[in-house]
């Protein structure tokens, strides 16, 4: 819309009747804002193709941001033109003439307080012709020459567009070790996979050793319980399960199997800033009352799914090797101060009783192991029966021993097994009963055993790629000593964070031939689209310094709005390139034509960025987006001052454009601005 109002004011400000320059405003810019759209939306189009979890997550933004340009479009070249025919004022001698209905336009504004009077006096100055009788009877083929860019800031912007051009290889020199540098700024930003959520929850895990009963992990989490009633004003509600985790009513929620020795809390606090006040006093609580517990207290995520957020992995066959070298890995991830509560995803074994049964004595009494055994679970679990029916339940009818029995271990052996003889023999007759210790549960991973060492970070301030990459060579001597057959991986934010990039890199083809087709409809032409493409990556000179000034990291989400803001840089330059040919093609010298196209293209160009870097202003402070944000807003103010300098350089230089004669002549306020 920027780039219609403009271009029909600046026609009318040169003479033309407002139907003439609203027309004129459809058919120069239409087509090339449609590429440039086209440009934008494809910045996101690796989003939509990517497939994995952050795909499936962020798909949204290329859905709506698409949507949303093309409709603008449509706004941009059919209504806006005749928006500006109804509501833009006739310009004589390069001044606004002032119809009665712009005057009580500006009398209803200057009735606004405080503001209000200055801003009538922006539409109606002092200064400005009263009456539209000037322009009656004025001819489409009419055209004043008053030079709109004669003023005294065009006048230094077209100096400075003159040098760049003149000193090309000056221009494009500096601009090449201005990305490397920002290249090598990207060192000094941390990176991140998701930020975590806003929302007021907090989810709580209790993990006791594996094989506790339920019984037991029920009155851990009756202490957490009485704790929470005692901080009431921190929190409106909180509900708790014990021997699960809690079902999924958030789509990134990482659900915990069932197992006895779990209890989770999900926890409503009143705000986000009770929401750490309580999640710094349960930290503490369970450092002092829950030391033979796995404790873990988390903000929900964004993002798919991770856990902990530091993670490495270690694979083998050999279960006793691994418990080793997943030790080695946990001394060294104590030893970093970043990080707490390091554990493993299993380590733990279960007590067992096992029985080992004397065949010959059970083959000599009648019986055998698969007999001992099904009436040991029926004795212990119960055998089905049958079902009682109540309403639209089923109850199970199980048959088994007395409580007592079932309650204590060292009766198991006064068990009487039946024989096939239909008497009954003590069950130390014919097993012998031993306690014993096995893995309670085994994770695999490509078949293979495998335990993941974890953490968590509670300093928000350190992202977990930044403490990864500080253990990581920490792990090389372990790593070096591995035999064949075991490997020590990384896992965690930095895993996901890699699929996800993964993914959307193979988008990027799609991306590339979307924008090449674009721009090959539109400059016709290979070296040109070479040359807008060559402008893309100038954004990222911006981006590097904003994180670091705004204290961002470089995540998924910002990844996303630097892929975006090449589309945007690549928008620009289309226009550009495109009224540099248009003057070319309608007879102006290319030295001319590239430093006058650039002057005229600077007020849309420069509007449209201003615009878009506004418009962020708001999402810096939210956790999801800021990163983002912050990225465009330092990727497009650095892409468009690059755009008007560093492109018509690299125009000249590539097509060895020189300057005709002195060329003082293209720097002076009376440089000619015709155009067509």
């Amino acid at each position: 819309a920027i780039i219609a109002v403009e271009m029909m004011a600046i026609k009318m400000e040169q003479g033309w009747d407002r139907m003439r320059a609203a027309s004129f405003a459809y058919t120069s810019t239409a087509f090339p804002m449609l590429t440039g759209t086209i440009i934008t939306a494809a910045g996101f189009l690796p989003i939509a193709t990517a497939k994995s979890g952050t795909g499936e997550y962020t798909r949204s933004i290329f859905q709506v941001t698409s949507l949303a340009l093309i409709i603008s479009w449509f706004a941009a070249v059919i209504f806006i033109p005749y928006f500006g025919y109804k509501f833009l004022p006739d310009y004589k001698d390069g001044k606004p003439v002032i119809t009665p209905r712009i005057r009580r336009i500006a009398g209803w504004i200057a009735r606004i307080p405080v503001i209000g009077e200055r801003l009538a006096l922006r539409i109606v100055p002092n200064d400005a012709t009263h009456s539209s009788d000037h322009i009656a009877g004025q001819n489409a083929s009419q055209h004043v020459d008053h030079d709109v860019y004669g003023k005294p800031f065009y006048v230094r912007f077209r100096r400075a567009v003159a040098w760049c051009v003149t000193h090309r290889k000056t221009v494009l020199i500096a601009t090449l070790l201005l990305f490397l540098g920002s290249l090598s700024g990207f060192k000094f930003v941390q990176q991140q996979f998701f930020p975590s959520s806003t929302r007021v929850e907090l989810l709580v895990d209790i993990k006791l050793p594996e094989g506790t009963s339920y019984q037991a992990t029920e009155k851990q989490a009756l202490v957490l319980e009485a704790f929470l009633e005692s901080e009431k004003d921190l929190h409106t509600n909180y509900v708790s399960y014990v021997g699960s985790g809690s079902p999924r009513f958030y789509f990134p929620l990482d659900q915990q199997l069932p197992t006895p020795s779990l209890a989770q809390f999900v926890i409503t606090t009143k705000d986000v800033k009770s929401r750490e006040v309580l999640r710094s006093k349960l930290i503490k609580m369970f450092d002092e009352r829950f030391p033979a517990a796995r404790t873990r207290v988390q903000r929900l995520e964004n993002g798919p799914p991770v856990g902990f957020p530091v993670q490495f992995r270690v694979s083998g066959e050999d279960i006793p090797t691994l418990r080793v070298l997943a030790e080695q890995v946990a001394v060294v991830m104590r030893a970093n101060k970043s990080l707490v509560n390091v554990q493993f995803d299993w380590d733990e074994r279960s007590k067992i009783v096992k029985l080992d049964v004397d065949q010959d004595k059970a083959r000599l009494l009648g019986t055998s192991s698969q007999e001992v055994a099904a009436f040991l679970n029926s004795s212990l679990n119960g055998t089905q029966v049958t079902l009682f029916r109540e309403r639209d339940k089923q109850i199970e009818v199980l048959l088994r021993g007395p409580g007592e029995e079932r309650a204590k271990l060292h009766l198991l052996e006064s068990l009487n097994v039946p024989t096939r003889s239909g008497r009954a023999v003590p069950l130390t007759q014919i097993a012998k009963v031993r306690y014993e210790f096995e893995d309670g549960v085994i994770w695999r991973r490509d078949r293979q055993p495998t335990i993941i060492v974890r953490a968590d970070i509670y300093d928000s301030s350190i992202q977990p790629a930044t403490v990864t990459a500080q253990i990581s060579p920490l792990l090389d001597p372990i790593r070096a000593k591995l035999e064949p057959g075991y490997r020590l991986d990384v896992a965690g934010a930095v895993e996901e964070s890699a699929k996800g990039q993964s993914s959307i890199g193979a988008g990027a083809p799609l991306f590339l031939f979307v924008v090449v087709t674009a721009l090959m409809i539109q400059l016709m032409s290979f070296q040109r689209v070479f040359l807008v493409l060559l402008t893309a990556p100038l954004g990222l000179i911006g981006v590097a310094p904003f994180l670091i000034i705004f204290n961002k990291p470089f995540g998924f989400v910002a990844m996303l709005g630097t892929i975006a803001l090449f589309g945007m840089i690549m928008r620009n330059s289309v226009i550009l390139i495109d009224q540099i040919e248009s003057d070319i093609a309608a007879g102006h010298h290319p030295f001319n034509a590239i430093i006058d196209a650039t002057v005229r293209r600077l007020r849309p160009i420069a509007l449209t960025a201003l615009a878009a870097i506004l418009a962020m202003i708001p999402l810096t402070r939210s956790d999801f987006f800021g990163p983002m944000a912050v990225a465009i807003m330092g990727g497009l103010f650095v892409g468009t001052l690059l755009t008007l300098l560093f492109l018509p350089a690299l125009y000249a230089a590539w097509f060895r454009i020189k300057p005709e004669g002195d060329t003082r002549l293209y720097t002076g306020s009376g440089f000619q601005t015709e155009s067509v």
